[in-house]
């Protein structure tokens, strides 16, 4: 029989109370700001374990400076269901982004330890010290390491101040040569399951106060070289120009036509560098990013092929030479059939019509997926608004984000013993 469920505005306004105070520690006033090892990461890291303390769990902080607490089950040892996001932020974005993914769990575990409620299985709430790789340019390293896939040779990164990595991992008072015994054996974990805020209008535009995400998009990071002819913009008949970024906007053109013509396919180009970059000279050189994201690999091979074609054909149209590199490409990670479906149906216990959805941003649970079946809880954010410091939810959202995650954990039934 499921215990009395905690009320929705109440334990709402407890969780937007921890979210204010960890958006208080920011280097910057204008936007959250938090970066791996820094002062700011350290001040939260006090708050959750406390807060973990607080709720009945056993707490530590690893040797990568995530924060992890346990909440045993019935008997001690046994493997555990994980939850969590990450504490770290980009710069100058928002409060809710990585952190409800923590608050939310705990604000469960919290409630089953009040109770007295222990569960067949043991629950870990894992607080990652880095998923959005601000200071080394390299993502999820929190995450990465407890499955067992950490880059060691990150470690020799530098930030903006000259210190690498592996300094700043020590200065912080952590343990490098540990990092490899953080990697979790998959018996011992049944599931990982991530809360965030949707960072999309879709939720908002349908009225629904949560999501179910169905699979997390893979991409890849272009980036494109045009080269020319640079020469004087008053001397050059327009016939006759070989002019990189006009080139470059028709490839532009190009990536909004191909990625709108699929289902949950996207295409950005976010960086331009045109040279020699004045007023009255033809651009000689252009160097562009290409951001291509979609939930299914095969589509976003098929979308970066085909893109790659139809730069060429248009390069060789305008004669210029056309060079693409690919430095980044990551795979899609699609949620576990089993976990969407328990997912679905704690959000139907909230009366709310369970919506499935990709998710086109990158999520710790795609390192989690190298160890384990992965799920994930959306949660309406105004506008769609992310990465900015007007992201905002409700207190209501919240308390319901957090009363479906409870159902589900209660209801809980690992992969092995699902029908």
């Amino acid at each position: 029989m499921v215990s009395e469920m905690p009320d929705k505005d109440a334990i709402g306004a407890e969780m937007m109370a921890k979210l204010d105070a960890l958006a208080a520690h920011s280097e910057t006033t204008d936007g959250l700001t938090r970066r791996f090892a820094s002062a700011e990461h350290r001040a939260v890291s006090e708050l959750i374990l406390g807060w973990m303390d607080d709720a009945g769990m056993a707490t530590h902080m690893d040797a990568i400076g995530n924060c992890v607490g346990r909440y045993e089950g019935s008997e001690p040892g046994l493997a555990a269901l994980i939850m969590g996001s990450h504490q770290d932020s980009v710069r100058k974005g928002g409060r809710y982004d990585g952190m409800l993914g923590i608050i939310t769990p705990l604000a469960c575990v919290a409630a089953l330890n009040e109770r007295g409620e222990r569960l067949p299985f043991a629950i870990e709430v894992l607080a990652f010290g880095d998923e959005e790789g601000v200071r080394f340019q390299s993502s999820l390293l929190g995450s990465n390491a407890i499955a067992g896939t950490f880059d060691f040779e990150a470690l020799d990164r530098v930030d903006e101040d000259g210190i690498t990595m592996a300094d700043a991992i020590r200065d912080f008072g952590l343990d490098l040569e540990a990092i490899p015994a953080l990697a979790r054996k998959p018996e011992d974990v049944l599931a990982f399951v991530e809360v965030h805020i949707e960072q999309g209008p879709v939720l908002e535009a349908e009225g629904l106060a949560l999501g179910v995400v169905t699979a997390i998009s893979g991409g890849d990071r272009l980036e494109a070289t045009i080269t020319g002819m640079a020469g004087h913009a008053g001397t050059v008949p327009m016939g006759q120009r070989q002019d990189a970024l006009t080139a470059t906007a028709e490839c532009i053109l190009a990536v909004e036509a191909y990625a709108g013509g699929g289902d949950h396919m996207v295409g950005t180009v976010g960086m331009i560098e045109a040279q020699p970059g004045a007023v009255n000279v033809i651009p000689g050189c252009v160097t562009f990013s290409v951001d291509l994201r979609s939930p299914d690999d095969a589509v976003r091979h098929g979308l970066v092929d085909g893109l790659c074609r139809e730069f060429a054909v248009i390069c060789d149209r305008r004669g210029v030479t056309l060079e693409i590199v690919n430095p980044h490409e990551g795979k899609a990670a699609a949620c576990a059939p089993w976990l969407i479906e328990q997912i679905s149906a704690a959000v139907a216990g909230e009366g709310i019509t369970p919506r499935l959805l990709p998710s086109g941003a990158g999520h710790d649970a795609m390192a989690l997926e190298a160890i384990t079946d992965i799920g994930m809880l959306f949660v309406r954010c105004e506008g769609g608004i992310s990465h900015n410091p007007a992201e905002a939810i409700t207190a209501a959202d919240a308390g319901t984000a957090a009363r479906a995650l409870l159902r589900f954990i209660r209801a809980f039934q690992p992969a092995k013993a699902a029908p």
